[in-house]
C-alpha cells in the first residue's frame, strides 16, 4: 500500500471553495439555511471537524448533491490522514497469499 504524496483535501475546503465562495455566501448564512449552530460550519471550514451523516444531509438537500457526495470527501480525507499515520504500520502486515 502507497501513500499519495498529494495533499489530503478537507471537505470544508472544498465546501468553502467550490460553494460558499462561488455564491457569495458566509458560514453563518449557510448555517442558517441548514438550520445548524453557525459553529459547525464555520468548525468544518476551519478543517477542526468533519462532515457528519446529519450535515451531510442537510448539505445535499441545500446544495441539491448527494449525501454521498459529502460523506465520500470526509471518508477519503480520513483515508489519506490514516494511511499516512499508519504507513509503517501497514507496511509490516504481509498481505494474503493466493490459493
Amino acid at each position: 500500500m502507497t501513500v499519495s504524496k498529494l495533499p489530503a483535501i478537507h471537505p470544508g475546503e472544498i465546501l468553502q471553495e467550490l460553494y460558499l465562495e462561488p455564491l457569495d455566501m458566509t458560514p453563518y448564512a449557510l448555517a442558517k439555511h441548514i438550520n445548524v449552530p453557525r459553529t459547525r460550519v464555520e468548525r468544518i471550514i476551519s478543517e477542526k471537524t468533519g462532515i457528519t451523516t446529519d450535515t451531510a444531509m442537510r448539505l445535499a438537500k441545500f446544495f441539491k448533491t448527494a449525501p454521498e457526495f459529502w460523506l465520500n470527501l470526509q471518508n477519503a480525507y480520513d483515508i489519506k490522514i490514516a494511511a499516512r499515520v499508519m504507513e509503517n504500520d501497514l507496511a509490516q502486515i504481509k498481505e494474503l497469499e493466493p490459493a
